[in-house]
């Protein structure tokens, strides 16, 4: 008979220590699989977030200086005497290494405009792109479809006493208010936004550009790399990453890693103590079947190896068991407790994590009860019989 039979046929023997085994590290492995796959879906769906909330890039000219702002850029109430950079920097962004992670690229001019002889921001924006960055935006109205078409923040359009379908005579064009932008709380709501080419003709700045606004992929974008690889390719260029919103991503994905990893350990050690005195509480009970083998001629090395074999398996067991349960308890933290929409996914890796830490926790519990057993004196063990 196998030494791996023997081991089976003792586990089958004792179903009720082997349970006890099992559930008991499984319970481990289940906390330490939920927490880290609510840990990858809270992690997913914060960057997924970040890239919903809009740029996490600002790219400026290095010499701005303004008395208004919007954006981070300010601009004079009447005159404008502001440096732009040339269109040309969307190219040198759109050449760096990481730009597979770049989502959207929003170029703007900012300028002062006379609207019924009121003085009134003016951005040119390309509206595609702006609407995909600003995703939380709200129109009453339509999207503009052609360059003669404006969006009114909500402030601007009360003063105005403008509404969406109406014109508006803006720097001597008239102008169909395509839509007007819902309260937003911000500066927007005291903008006009316009195409960005027509504002360009307006201002006489053809080809020029205020500042861009970059928004990366979060999920996997290495913000400070992009920084670093936009301020090489456009030297003239002062880029900034918004770290707020990065570092607030970045510390609340620590926090949580801190906290599965402390969670984690506990229970597993927990696991790892249950399979202990369960193994230790089992030999004492097989004094006598060991004491029988080594009769026989079986060596230490074998009963060390059948108690490890017996470990080794309900350990791969509990692996198993652990990683369907803590799969099915991380759909449930991420749904009600986090409040996320994104699922734990099926991951191969944490199918190896899972077993590989059941197996590693249960033979190290393992190992003082195989080697107690294996050090048992067969004369005294016989004395039993």
């Amino acid at each position: 008979m196998r030494l791996v039979d023997i081991a089976f046929g003792n586990i089958r023997r004792r179903k009720s220590k082997a349970s006890l085994v099992v559930m008991g590290l499984a319970l481990g492995v289940a906390t330490a699989v939920a927490l880290i796959a609510a840990n990858q879906a809270m992690h997913y769906e914060i960057g997924t977030k970040l890239d919903e909330y809009g740029a996490n890039i600002v790219v400026v000219p290095k010499t701005q200086q303004f008395s208004l702002s919007y954006g981070g850029i300010t601009v004079p109430g009447v005159t404008v005497g502001t440096p732009e950079f040339s269109e040309d920097i969307l190219a040198k962004i759109n050449s760096i290494e990481q730009k597979d992670s770049l989502n959207v690229i929003a170029p703007k001019l900012v300028g002062v405009a006379k609207v019924q002889d009121q003085p009134v921001l003016l951005v040119g924006v390309r509206f595609d792109a702006e609407l995909k960055m600003k995703k939380w935006w709200s129109l009453q109205g339509k999207r503009p479809s052609s360059p003669m078409e404006i969006i009114l923040g909500s402030e601007v359009a009360w003063r105005l006493g403008k509404h969406p379908g109406e014109q508006l005579d803006l720097e001597g064009t008239r102008m169909d208010v395509a839509a007007v932008l819902a309260p937003t709380g911000g500066q927007e709501d005291y903008l006009i936004f316009a195409d960005l080419a027509r504002v360009q003709s307006m201002l006489g700045k053809p080809g020029r550009l205020t500042f861009v606004e970059v928004s990366a992929y979060c999920n996997t974008c290495p913000i400070e790399e992009i920084v670093s690889q936009i301020s090489a390719s456009a030297p003239e260029a002062k880029v900034t990453a918004l770290k707020q919103s990065v570092q607030a991503r970045a510390d609340m994905v620590r926090r949580f890693n801190a906290f599965a990893v402390a969670v984690s350990a506990i229970v597993l050690l927990a696991g790892g103590m249950a399979v202990f005195t369960t193994m230790l509480s089992s030999v004492n009970e097989r004094t006598r079947e060991i004491g029988i083998f080594r009769a026989i001629g079986y060596r230490r090395f074998h009963i060390f190896y059948i108690m490890l074999s017996e470990a080794a398996f309900l350990s791969f067991i509990s692996g198993v068991l652990g990683y369907l349960s803590g799969l099915v308890l991380a759909r449930i933290v991420t749904a009600r407790v986090v409040e996320s929409s994104i699922q734990a996914p099926w991951d191969p890796a944490l199918i190896g994590i899972a077993l590989g830490l059941a197996t590693a926790v249960g033979m190290i519990a393992g190992a003082y009860p195989a080697w107690r057993a294996s050090r048992i004196d067969p004369a005294e063990a016989l004395r039993f019989i």
